[in-house]
């Protein structure tokens, strides 16, 4: 492999010409060659015999060159980034220009981390919310306590707002019944709001044994586009009428729902782990308030490839997610009416988000000159080691070092934008007129996002991406 020249563009994408020894090329279509032999049919010789001069005097001597260039490129490419040191963020856009017995030569346009101008980064200051838990927060936490401990009681009355009717029912519109109408022996809450507007409200004062027809109209924009707006009658008998019989709260109730033996420490637990979760999520809320106003500061040109490429890994993983909870990816983006180009769209804006703060950050491990040592890597090893039960051996088989310390230097970077700040009446955003698309648009002063090279289309690693 010999990088036969680069050069800077704008935008922060570099072009490589690359060049690939004929030497190399060869080892690549030989390769090739012997994978595909089995499957090619030569008159006069059985399937994997025929010798590739003769395979390539029946089809071409370039038979074999699609595949072989593929074969060899991403190694190529990958090595050529290596050597001039590219911290490449995105899928090349590769190009192919010689292709023969002398070698492959092909240009690869990438794009690279932008630079990136700081800001303030230090000293900032942000709105804390305040963890403070009052006697109401308490009795909201015990709430779903009571819930769980409350029965629903058959009651000799007329129904009110609140209680539960067992009842059978089935729809008509224009006097005939229309699918998924009709049910029998359903139990529905009054006030739910579970079924269409009016259906509820005419359950009032029903008795075990009455029998009513209910007149209804279903919203206009319903599901079923055939009764969407139609007006219906639903035919209901009722079987039974339920009210909730609440729990008596005492120390007897918290010895049965808890492993508490009164009332009092059972509300002194819940208000303690409120309070808890109330402080980690107004930690979270300042630091992400934090790192917003670093991003706000900087000064950077996002190229569009950028964002693409971290909307692909966002995309990727929810696929991942969803296919690990046993239901394929196409099913659910069938179920739901999606294509996995809506799945990327949607994936944009948390994409760019991230893009923003990981470059804010890797521009605060720059300036401070952050270091992870071995020893560190280490230690963080152990620590996700045992998090996740694993042996120091398999994680280390699971990820790769220099990502663990990269992400370890930005963690780092946070927590001195951390903990110099301090809590506070946050700064007023700055902001700017918005200038004619003539002479480019921007809502923020220091920080653009302009139009980068166009989606690269073919995928090779490398170190330098994040």
């Amino acid at each position: 492999m010999n990088v036969k020249s680069v050069e800077k563009q704008e935008k922060s994408t570099v072009e490589l010409v690359i060049e690939v020894s004929g030497e190399e090329f060869e080892a690549a279509v030989e390769k090739v060659y012997k994978k595909q032999r089995n499957r090619i049919s030569v008159p006069g010789f059985r399937k994997g015999k025929a010798p590739r001069k003769i395979i390539e005097g029946m089809y071409g001597s370039g038979v074999f060159y699609e595949d072989a260039v593929n074969e060899v490129y991403p190694d190529a490419y990958t090595k050529a980034v290596e050597q001039e040191n590219l911290d490449v963020v995105s899928w090349p856009n590769v190009e192919i220009q010689e292709v023969g017995k002398n070698g492959l030569t092909f240009k690869a346009t990438v794009t690279v981390r932008p630079e990136v101008k700081l800001g303030e980064y230090k000293g900032l200051t942000a709105e804390k919310a305040d963890a403070a838990v009052t006697d109401e927060d308490i009795n909201n936490e015990l709430k779903p306590f009571i819930d769980r401990a409350t029965r629903m009681v058959t009651v000799e009355r007329e129904a009110k707002m609140g209680d539960s009717v067992v009842i059978d029912f089935e729809g008509f519109k224009d006097d005939v019944a229309f699918d998924g109408g009709k049910a029998e022996n359903f139990t529905l809450e009054l006030g739910s709001g579970s079924f269409i507007p009016g259906f509820e409200d005419q359950l009032v004062g029903v008795k075990a044994g009455d029998e009513r027809e209910l007149n209804v109209t279903f919203p206009e924009d319903y599901h079923a586009e055939e009764l969407a707006g139609a007006a219906a009658v639903f035919k209901v008998k009722v079987h039974e009428v339920k009210e909730k019989q609440l729990p008596v709260v005492d120390d007897e109730f918290a010895k049965d729902v808890s492993e508490f033996d009164t009332l009092e420490d059972l509300k002194k637990d819940l208000g303690e782990k409120l309070k808890t979760r109330r402080e980690g999520d107004a930690q979270r809320a300042f630091e992400r308030a934090l790192i917003q106003q670093v991003v706000d500061n900087m000064e950077v040109e996002i190229p569009d490839a950028m964002v693409e490429y971290e909307a692909d890994k966002v995309a990727n993983n929810y696929a991942q997610r969803i296919t690990s909870q046993g239901i394929p990816f196409e099913q659910y983006l069938a179920m739901t009416g999606m294509t996995m180009d809506q799945v990327r769209e949607q994936a944009k804006e948390a994409a760019l988000e991230q893009v923003q703060s990981d470059l804010a950050l890797g521009a605060i491990v720059a300036a401070e000159n952050i270091q992870i040592s071995d020893e560190d890597a280490e230690a963080e090893i152990k620590r996700l080691a045992e998090q996740y039960g694993m042996t120091d051996e398999q994680l280390r088989k699971a990820i790769i070092i220099e990502d663990l310390k990269k992400d370890l230097a930005r963690q780092k970077a946070a927590n001195l934008v951390f903990d110099s700040a301090k809590a506070g009446k946050a700064p007023k955003k700055k902001t700017t007129k918005k200038k004619s698309e003539g002479e480019g648009a921007a809502e923020k002063p220091k920080r653009t996002r302009k139009t980068a090279a166009k989606k690269e289309e073919a995928p090779a690693e490398t170190s330098g991406e994040d």
